[in-house]
């Protein structure tokens, strides 16, 4: 066996990759030690996780291990499945998991990405890892997933039927031309801790093992012989090995989340995790559950929460997968530092002349934006506009004729690559700017003294952010005419 391919594969599924099983954020990886901080706009490149299956795949068939069916299990569900449209098929490029993020899909007509072939061919195979064999005498059930199996070979059709992961039970049906001996071993997943039951035509057979490993179950099949399994799902969590206080929810192999409104702050756990997932109650519909303010919390709101299958969340709406923990008194201090940013918002607000809100219809058009090469998008809670290839764009903000006023622009402070750009205040550059990782993991306002003579007797500026050549402009998540603090 290739010992290369096994330890990319360790090292990535084990130390690089996020809970549903996609890894790489802005089409790299993150070093291990900082996996939790990974958050960008573009985690878990559905590509990616593509070939993941495919040499997960090829290494079953070297060496036949639970753990291999268990993450194809993990990235098949929570992943691949979760990045289709069920409305018209279309596939995503990325499935961000930044707090207040949602999936944004391709269209038809444009958006012919590296991820739309993938994409594509990803939702044809379901079916490819389910069964495997070993020879003439071994059968392996890896995924619990509705099929019909033909094994020419052997005359035996293995029929599946399951409505798994809404269901914790699936049942295979053997139809034999004539009688074969066979050790089929059945997959008994890692997350299946307890009550996991597998009986033969009916009756409950007595089983030794453990999660994570082969059931065997030698024997020679006849028409009509069927196994049936219970696999009950449990609540519990998964975090980073960087912060085990920033983690998520799964009930059994289903990654769970929250929808979130972007605006308002995100919610997080103030308890323990084996509290916070007690207090977890069903409510109504397969892996969905409620809980009350005790256990999850927001700055300055209070109220329930209800956790759903990630694969499920679809429909433009904006989710949370991953949530911090905090102590009791680590959450006072949020709540002070919360306070204290509404009061340092307040004031930017009474000294805020004009401001323009990137991708944002109305307020682009109301700032006249215009621009070649340039796109825009969301970021989670924030929407931004970049351009690329030394493209430009520019909005018409309002001044104060004959004061002194300052520009704001709002950046991600990890963005990189090759991000240099001049700002242009009609016409005449007032600053150059490059982004390389200025100020990681977090949003930071750059402020630009305008000019006095580029404000005399004037009500409106235009700002230009032009790329140099062969570079980007941007993101900017945000611009605004400010007035100079007194004394400046």
């Amino acid at each position: 066996m290739n010992s290369q391919a096994t330890f990319f594969w360790n090292t990535v599924v084990h130390e690089r990759s996020y809970v549903i099983g996609g890894n790489s954020d802005g089409e790299m990886f993150t070093p291990k030690e900082k996996l939790s901080t990974a958050f960008g706009p573009s985690t878990t490149e559905t590509c990616n996780t593509y070939n993941m299956l495919k040499l997960t795949r090829h290494l079953f068939g070297w060496d036949p291990q639970v753990e291999y069916a268990d993450y194809s299990e993990r990235a098949l569900y929570n992943h691949i499945l979760a990045s289709q449209n069920p409305n018209d098929g279309m596939t995503c490029y990325y499935v961000p998991l930044r707090r207040g993020s949602r999936k944004t899909y391709g269209d038809a007509e444009n958006s012919f990405w590296c991820c739309t072939g993938t994409g594509v061919e990803n939702h044809a195979k379901y079916g490819d890892s389910i069964y495997f064999h070993s020879g003439d005498t071994t059968f392996y059930v890896n995924l619990f997933i509705a099929s019909e199996l033909d094994w020419k070979a052997h005359g035996i059709k293995v029929r599946q039927e399951t409505a798994f992961p809404t269901s914790d039970t699936t049942k295979l049906t053997f139809s034999c031309q004539k009688p074969v001996e066979l050790e089929l071993k059945l997959r008994w997943p890692s997350w299946a801790k307890s009550g996991f039951i597998v009986s033969v035509n009916g009756r409950p057979l007595k089983i030794a093992g453990q999660p994570g490993s082969w059931l065997p179950l030698k024997r020679t099949w006849r028409s009509g012989d069927t196994v049936g399994v219970k696999m009950p799902f449990s609540l519990r969590t998964e975090g980073f090995a960087d912060n085990p206080d920033r983690f998520a929810f799964l009930n059994g192999p289903i990654v769970l989340c929250a929808q979130v409104d972007p605006s308002k702050p995100f919610p997080a756990v103030v308890a323990g995790r084996e509290e916070v997932v007690k207090a977890l109650k069903p409510a109504g519909q397969p892996n969905t559950f409620t809980a009350s303010a005790e256990g999850f919390r927001a700055p300055g709101a209070s109220g329930r929460i209800t956790l759903e299958p990630f694969y499920a969340m679809h429909g433009g709406r904006h989710y949370q997968v991953y949530f911090d923990r905090f102590t009791p008194a680590q959450w006072q201090e949020k709540e002070a530092g919360y306070a204290a940013e509404l009061a340092r918002q307040r004031e930017l607000t009474a000294r805020t002349v004009d401001f323009v809100v990137p991708d944002r219809e109305q307020s682009e058009r109301d700032h006249r934006m215009a621009g070649e090469r340039t796109a825009a998008g969301d970021f989670g809670d924030r929407k931004w506009r970049h351009a690329t290839e030394g493209g430009w764009f520019s909005w018409q903000l309002k001044v104060l004729p004959d004061q002194p006023q300052e520009l704001w622009v709002t950046y991600w402070g990890s963005d990189g690559g090759n991000r240099n750009f001049d700002i242009l205040v009609d016409g005449q550059k007032i600053a150059t700017q490059r982004l390389e990782n200025n100020k990681p993991d977090k949003f930071y306002d750059e402020v630009y003294r305008l000019p006095a003579d580029l404000l005399k007797g004037k009500q409106a500026i235009t700002v230009k952010f032009q790329a140099h050549p062969g570079a980007w402009a941007g993101g900017v998540f945000g611009a605004r005419v400010m007035r100079a603090e007194a004394g400046k």
